[in-house]
């Protein structure tokens, strides 16, 4: 009975935003019994109007998601490639935000659907945000940034009827012969993975490293599931996205409460700077893999994901993810696609969560502080700089900035032009061709029924084209292709 009374001691009293107590959360104040509402009822009103704001704008990709944290540990030594704090020495750790995300639905949309997944990772170093944001596939459908947003309406829902149409992506992709690499990639096993935990991730990009010594290294990072690469049936994925549309979400988050933490382990290719002028193929290039014959994986680290969200829009809906967040010893590459990302991420959350969304708890940075001389803007909630100047140069001891991180220059040469990123008149049908050669008899079955299932939607034009694509890149992959729609 006294731990009882102690209890409701203890019980949280209800307050407004503004920390002013709550007499009743129940009954709105009125002109009598039955009369009018009145205006002075601020906690209704404040309730309704922040209510009324609780959805942010959705992400125009990659807006379904589910996230959660972990670690990432050093059991590999690289520094003779970086000088980047995170892989310093083995056996150092890192906390690390995940969210793992489906590209073209909406924040309700089902998470079993054939789709490339976004693979955002946030290490939180001690020398500031790391952001690898990657996706599932080692390529992507385009390599210049300039065809994105047009890519992207194919995926969307058509601007008169509102529901989504098979014809606009095979309109694109019959005219964007690049894309033929990623298509095969969606349309085969792995257009469905069988739950997060059972994919890879990549940086996708070509990225750079930087060493102590000033050398520049070209880099791929390659993050391979421990727990085995599984993907799921057509059939299954329809029943799912119907009876359990929230299945990805539900599943990593279960496994975790349960203690069952997924694993990747992070490899790396590395390219001498050198290299990339004379490579057969343009390592820039999104479209492209490099070989591992070629350049083959070195293991880095183990990354795995041990905690849930505590709040899921705290810690994932407002989590913010840019490729231009990187540390000393990580930095950039000429990659068209990558070079617009850079500018495109923060711009979109400037957007959506506002100019000071970095200072968000998920957002900002734990071992290092934040010290520059941004100031103002919408919801700056710290002491936005307090009495510090908001300007350099300055003589009152603000912060400089450390020519010890300059990096070391990049050679360029050449006309400014539109240029084609590619090295040779087939490049676009080579890659494609050997990973169809690749797969098992299988897997080659099902990639052509599910190509075939939504190709047979279109215009006999448009899958004549496509058709034609498909042999280029390996004629047997054309014939089956056109037998299954029944072409000639």
């Amino acid at each position: 009975m006294a731990g009882k009374e102690q209890g409701k001691e203890k019980e949280k009293q209800l307050t407004t935003a503004a920390g002013i107590p709550v007499d009743d959360n129940q009954t709105s104040l009125t002109a009598g019994e039955r009369g009018p509402t009145l205006l002075q009822d601020h906690h209704l009103l404040e309730k309704l109007a922040h209510f009324n704001r609780e959805r942010i704008p959705e992400r125009v990709v990659h807006a379904k998601a589910a996230g959660a944290f972990g670690t990432f540990t050093v059991t590999h030594d690289i520094t003779k490639y970086t000088k980047a704090a995170v892989f310093s020495e083995v056996g150092r750790q890192t906390e690390v935000l995940a969210r793992i995300s489906t590209v073209a639905g909406e924040k309700g949309s089902a998470d079993t659907v054939r789709d490339v997944r976004g693979f955002a990772l946030k290490f939180y170093t001690e020398e500031g945000n790391w952001d690898m944001v990657g996706n599932n596939t080692p390529t992507f459908f385009i390599r210049d940034a300039i065809k994105f947003p047009d890519f992207i309406h194919t995926q969307k829902r058509d601007p008169q009827t509102n529901y989504k149409d098979d014809m606009p992506q095979w309109d694109f992709w019959s005219q964007v012969p690049e894309a033929l690499h990623q298509v095969t990639i969606l349309f085969s096993d792995r257009g469905i993975p069988a739950g997060i935990p059972y994919m890879n991730g990549y940086g996708s990009h070509t990225y750079s490293f930087i060493n102590a010594a000033s050398e520049r290294f070209w880099v791929k990072f390659h993050f391979k599931t421990e727990q085995g690469i599984k993907n799921m049936m057509q059939d299954e994925a329809d029943r799912l996205a119907g009876s359990d549309p929230d299945y990805h979400t539900r599943q990593l988050f279960e496994l975790i409460e349960k203690g069952e933490h997924p694993k990747w382990t992070l490899h790396v290719q590395i390219m001498p700077e050198v290299e990339a002028e004379t490579y057969r193929w343009n390592p820039f290039d999104l479209t492209k893999v490099w070989p591992h014959a070629d350049y083959p994986l070195i293991e880095v680290g183990v990354l795995e994901l041990n905690r849930n969200p505590a709040n899921y829009f705290a810690d994932v809906e407002q989590a913010a993810f840019s490729p231009a967040n990187v540390p000393p010893g990580i930095s950039f590459s000429p990659c068209k696609m990558l070079q617009a990302r850079l500018f495109a991420y923060a711009d979109a959350h400037r957007y959506r969560l506002g100019v000071n969304f970095e200072r968000l708890p998920v957002n900002a940075p734990k071992a290092a502080t934040a010290s520059n001389y941004q100031r103002d803007g919408h919801m700056r909630f710290d002491d936005n700089g307090g009495a510090s100047p908001n300007y350099e140069p300055n003589s009152v001891e603000g912060p400089k900035a450390n020519p010890a991180y300059k990096e070391p220059p990049l050679r360029i040469s050449g006309d400014a032009d539109r240029y084609e990123q590619k090295r040779g008149v087939d490049d676009d049908y080579v890659q494609p061709g050997n990973l169809y050669r690749l797969l098992p008899a299988d897997e080659q079955e099902r990639l052509i029924g599910n190509i075939v299932g939504s190709l047979k939607n279109v215009s006999k034009d448009l899958q004549g084209k496509m058709v034609e694509h498909f042999r280029r890149a390996d004629a047997d992959y054309g014939d089956r292709i056109a037998k299954g729609l029944g072409l000639s």
